[in-house]
This record gives structure tokens, C-alpha cells and sequence, in this order.
């Protein structure tokens, strides 16, 4: 397939934010930070500091990356934002995903909880009404998405969304493989900006 590395940017990560979670998944999210750093790709997430969203970013920015942090100004005491990144407060989580969208090339999916099934969800919707092409890599470590997988593939099953969505995304199972998932992806970036993400709203 062909290669990416020149055209993608930018990278938007979703994730769990809680700093409960299988410290494995922790440290895959900071070496997925680091290794978008050490491609070059700039890392854009929901701004906290906790987490694997905060995994991510410092990974990243210990890498030398850069790094965009989107947070709402209601979730500043919670998630508490990663202060030695660029970091951009908004007013609502509609706008911080929109900002999100906007300011990315590519999603990569880490585990997460009901925050991170919510995005991705309208993210594949979105795909569904061509609305965008942009990559989308899932991190799947010891299966951790397979039960969405499952209910996607139920709901085509039952004649309700359209096989086609399957090629959405891709999934790989260990850390060192999302970024090569992630530039191989034979998708035409600079077409996929051309959408006008007005129709998003």
C-alpha cells in the first residue's frame, strides 16, 4: 500500500481517561505517543493529563513530538490538562470533538470506556454518510474491541448498516504496530480535507 508518512499530520488519539486502567494499556498509549513523535506525526487528544490520554501525550512529548491537547473548560478539574503541551480550551464537548475532526488526518482508538466508544461511534457514522475518509487504527490489545467488532458486524448481519463499513478501519493488536497501520493506510489524505466538515454539524 502506499506510503503516508508525507502526507499525514496529524494523528488524533481517543482513549480512557482513568488512571485505573491496566497499566499495559498505559504503557502502550506512551509508546504510541513516542512513535508518532518519531514519525513526525503530530499528536491531537482530548487534553487531560490522566490516563491514557496523558500516556499518550507525554510519550509524545518526551519524544519531542508535538502536541494538541482540545479540552473543555468543565473538564479542567477533572482531567486535569497536561500543562507543558499546547493546549486549547472550548466550551463544550461538542466543540472539542469538532476541533478534533478538524485538526487531524487520521484516528487511532486505544482502549477506553463509554467517552471513547461515544466518539468513535459518531466517527464511523460519519465515515457511513461519506462524510470523511480518514484513517482509522484500532489498538486491540488481547482483543479489548472485538466485542464491538461483534455488535458491528451484527448490525450488518441483519441488513442495517452496509458491509462496506468494515473497511473503515484496521486493527492490530500490539503497540509497535499502530504507527506502521497507521502509514500504510492507502487512503488520498489531502482529498479526504476537501470535505467540507460544515455538514458535520
Amino acid at each position: 500500500m502506499p506510503d503516508l508518512s508525507s502526507r499525514l499530520g496529524s494523528v488524533c488519539v481517543y482513549c480512557g481517561s482513568s488512571n485505573t486502567a491496566d497499566p499495559a494499556y498505559l504503557a502502550a498509549a506512551h509508546q504510541i505517543g513516542g512513535d508518532f513523535a518519531r514519525a513526525g506525526l503530530k499528536l491531537v487528544y482530548g487534553g487531560g493529563g490522566v490516563g491514557l490520554m496523558g500516556a499518550a501525550a507525554r510519550g509524545a512529548h518526551e519524544a519531542g513530538g508535538a502536541v494538541l491537547g482540545i479540552i473543555p473548560e468543565f473538564l479542567r478539574g477533572r482531567e486535569k490538562p497536561f500543562d507543558d503541551v499546547e493546549t486549547v480550551i472550548v466550551t463544550s464537548m461538542h466543540e472539542r470533538k469538532m476541533l478534533m475532526f478538524e485538526r487531524s488526518d487520521a484516528f487511532v482508538v486505544l482502549p477506553g470506556g463509554i467517552g471513547t466508544l461515544e466518539e468513535i461511534i459518531e466517527l464511523l457514522s460519519w465515515r457511513r454518510l461519506d462524510l470523511h475518509r480518514k484513517p482509522i487504527v484500532f489498538h486491540n490489545p488481547d482483543g479489548f474491541w472485538d466485542p464491538l467488532f461483534t455488535l458491528l458486524k451484527h448490525t450488518i448481519d441483519r441488513g442495517l448498516t452496509p458491509p462496506a463499513l468494515t473497511s473503515a478501519w484496521v486493527s492490530v493488536e500490539t503497540a509497535e504496530d499502530v504507527t506502521p497501520a497507521l502509514l500504510a493506510w492507502g487512503l488520498d489524505v489531502n482529498r479526504d480535507r476537501e470535505i467540507d466538515v460544515r455538514r458535520l454539524t
